[in-house]
């Protein structure tokens, strides 16, 4: 192979690079965006300015950290440039692919694990070519990779989990036992100081101990920052707090927001410098590699003894590459999913949970629980009250519900924060590449644990989420390392066929990740129709209940009108598309009932009056999804085992029944729809049509079974779905029962209705 080809492999190595940028970042900017988005310290944009600020900062200080990828897995002075060539190929394609895979389903993984592993599995696979190969040489693996680095990297890795959890879950139990959750008060005496901690503890993490990866400081600036850091750290902490006083004292200013700013800076800094390595450490390396090849004059045998070495990364090429994380960060819609999945299992009041229970959590939670009772025991039962008081949530909730309620308050984001950027910045002072996403979101999970967060109604859903992202992160390194390796032999001995090979299938493989989360944001969205926007008006939130159940029943009526036909022409395919939607209108009722429950307490604390019926509305929308989800299951169920299917009669009546309950389901949909008291005595006459219908289905039904031409199951069939369809229609009654009587029992739901139309 011809030194030219090596060079067309660079250009698409350097390309790669900025692929890598942009799907790295839209996962990793979950590391510094989680605290600032969550307690919504400050406009969306200001928040993105901060964070892309710290970025192109950071970007300077990862010069360090790029050595990494020349020889931080593998001894490259055993490799030849186009081996090396080949293990970089394999990493880039694999990072790519993995990277924009997560993102996709909104899961934050590990950029540092996935590329310390794709770098591993593509090292083994060529050193194993090597040793297979070989005929003078008695070298075994561990002489071509760097076991002990590797390992270092790992049980960092590893540990920094367990740091992370437990760092956050105690300063945030410390803070919390300082401020309360009413920490408005408390933070006029203790704030200043506390500020000042922060702030020193950020900047000594950031600038004492990041210096010294810097691309531009001198040596000597480094020594001098490194040798008077005890002083640095007490001036800022004496400055900070000073200025922090003086803001609370006489302009009252919450000074909680600045430092968490100062902190989404700070982490965003640390971030870069620590992670940039992983989106462009391999292409620089392979610049390395091509660079000393050439000028050898035997570019395709000489051995890349010259990576061993350090070099200083350019500081235009670093700024270059955060300019590109800058722009993925303020445009990736991905980017917001994966920080949308780290807010919402941190969130402090109850919402709509986004994984399920399954019994490792459940497991987990009862352990937890029946520990912290058995050491509370243990503890004087003052000194529980006492803490108990200092950390009740419940104790400091506000009157009024907001429009708009932050998932967390400024008190744990920027303990998050702090806690995270010391962490991060200290281990790349040390040149060890721990993953910024675990340890962020460790100590988001920790923060968030101490904070009670994780209450009955909630603890097994968080626990799933976290040990999903978790397993996740175990599965990153066995798909990474997998992955590389296999690429790295399809390279090896298909050549360039093996590369538009692997090309083609990551187009594919990413294309089909585009759909995906298109459908994901599409789902998302439907559900955002659900969301109470003026919460504070009771009057309001009353009358949107009934809107959104408009749109319940129009996603009831469509599922039940395509399953009807599927199941009369025995079509499993679309029953099974059919049984997926189950969920996700389940997911639905489920939010417009948590609606409910939140307008009846509003309403219990304006003291207004409304009907006694409006809280029935939950059982009855729990009714018609229960008999939505039945339908659908036994109708899919029936199928897929290839029971025998519906008697002609038996279709034909069905086909009476569907046409009666889609009748009422439309009729009270526009109702809801367009906001008027009617009389709905027709409706009612239709749900008697429908019983004298049952009935006399029912005398023809048992003739069949008695002479045994409906068997068994498909009785049981028929009887489910006709039973169900009643039931649902008779829940529709009530509703309509409910929605007149809250009409005449509130003039002012009324008018709120009448002031949207106008609208």
């Amino acid at each position: 192979m011809s030194i030219e080809l090596f060079f067309v492999a660079l250009l698409f190595l350097l390309l790669f690079a900025v692929l890598d940028l942009v799907v790295g970042v839209s996962n990793d900017a979950v590391n510094f965006l989680n605290s600032s988005i969550g307690s919504r310290v400050a406009p969306f944009f200001v928040i993105m300015a901060t964070a892309s600020l710290g970025i192109l900062v950071g970007v300077t200080f990862s010069s360090g950290m790029m050595e990494v990828a020349r020889k931080g897995i593998f001894h490259p002075q055993f490799f030849t440039m186009p081996e090396l060539i080949i293990v970089f190929m394999a990493v880039m394609l694999t990072d790519i692919l993995l990277l924009d895979l997560f993102n996709a389903y909104g899961l934050p993984t590990s950029t540092t694990v996935s590329i310390v592993f794709e770098l591993l599995g593509a090292a083994v696979a060529v050193s194993a070519i090597k040793i297979m190969n070989a005929t003078d040489t008695v070298m075994g693996m561990g002489d071509y990779i760097n076991t002990g680095k590797a390992m270092m990297i790992v049980f960092g890795i590893l540990l920094s989990i367990v740091v992370a959890f437990f760092s956050g879950a105690i300063v945030q139990f410390i803070s919390r036992l300082i401020f309360t959750f009413d920490y408005q008060k408390r933070l006029k005496r203790y704030g200043a100081i506390w500020g000042g901690v922060a702030m020193s503890s950020i900047t000594f993490f950031i600038l004492v101990k990041g210096s010294k990866g810097s691309s531009f400081m001198t040596p000597e600036a480094v020594d001098w920052v490194s040798n008077n850091s005890l002083l640095l750290m007490f001036l800022i902490f004496l400055v900070s707090a000073v200025v922090f006083q003086i803001l609370i004292s006489f302009f009252r200013i919450n000074i909680l927001k600045p430092i968490v700013l100062v902190g989404t800076f700070a982490l965003a800094m640390a971030f870069a410098a620590n992670d940039l390595v992983n989106f462009i450490g391999v292409p620089l390396a392979a610049f390395s590699a091509y660079k000393s090849a050439v000028a050898s004059g035997d570019p395709l045998n000489i051995t890349m003894t010259a990576l061993s070495k350090q070099v200083q990364s350019q500081t235009i090429l670093l700024l270059t590459a955060g300019a590109i994380m800058v722009l993925t960060l303020c445009l990736s819609r991905k980017a917001r999913t994966v920080t949308e999945t780290e807010i919402s299992l941190g969130q402090q009041e109850e919402g709509t949970e986004r994984f399920e229970s399954i019994w490792l959590s459940r497991s987990i939670v009862s352990m937890v629980h029946s520990l912290f009772v058995s050491c509370g025991k243990c503890v004087p039962r003052a000194l529980r009250a006492f803490v108990f008081r200092r950390i009740d949530p419940d104790g400091h909730k506000p009157a009024v519900l907001q429009d708009s309620q932050p998932s967390f308050d400024l008190i744990r984001a920027s303990v998050n924060l702090m806690v995270a950027s010391a962490v991060v910045s200290f281990a790349t002072s040390m040149k060890l590449p721990l993953s910024t996403t675990y340890v962020t979101f460790m100590v988001a999970m920790g923060s968030s644990f101490s904070d009670q967060a994780w209450g009955r109604e909630s603890a097994v859903y968080r626990v799933t989420g976290v040990l999903t992202v978790i397993g996740g992160w175990f599965m990153t390194a066995f798909i990474a390392f997998v992955t590389a390796f296999v690429f790295a032999n399809t390279i090896h001995y298909l050549k360039l066929p093996g590369i538009a090979l692997i090309i083609f299938v990551a187009v594919a493989v990413i294309w089909q990740n585009h759909r995906t989360h298109k459908n994901r944001e599409k789902e998302k969205n439907e559900l955002n129709i659900f969301n109470l926007e003026k919460i504070r008006d009771p009057h309001m939130s009353i009358a949107n209940t009934f809107e959104h159940l408009s749109y319940l029943l129009k996603g009831i009526r469509e599922s039940l009108d395509v399953s009807f036909e599927a199941l009369f022409n025995r079509d499993t395919d679309t029953l099974n598309k059919q049984r997926k939607k189950v969920k996700q209108i389940q997911i639905e009722a489920n939010i417009v009932m948590a609606n409910v429950f939140k307008v009846m307490r509003l309403i219990q604390k304006r003291d207004y009056n409304i009907s006694h019926k409006y809280a029935q509305t939950i059982r009855r929308m729990q009714k018609l999804s229960d008999g939505h989800r039945d339908i659908l299951l036994r109708s899919y169920i029936h199928t897929s085992n290839k029971h025998k299917g519906l008697l002609n009669l038996q279709i034909e009546e069905l086909k009476q029944i569907k046409t009666c309950i889609m009748d009422v389901l439309q009729q009270v949909e526009n109702i809801f729809k367009e906001r008027k008291i009617i009389d709905y005595q027709h409706i009612i006459d239709q749900y008697q049509y429908m019983r004298n219908l049952a009935d006399q289905f029912n005398m023809v039904q048992t003739e069949r079974i008695r002479d045994d031409t409906s068997k068994t199951r498909l009785s049981i069939l028929y009887y489910a779905i006709v039973g169900n369809c009643l039931m649902m229609t008779k829940q529709n009654i009530k509703l309509l029962e409910i929605f007149n009587e809250s009409f005449e029992f509130d003039e002012e739901l009324s008018k709120s209705y009448a002031d949207v139309d106008s609208q």
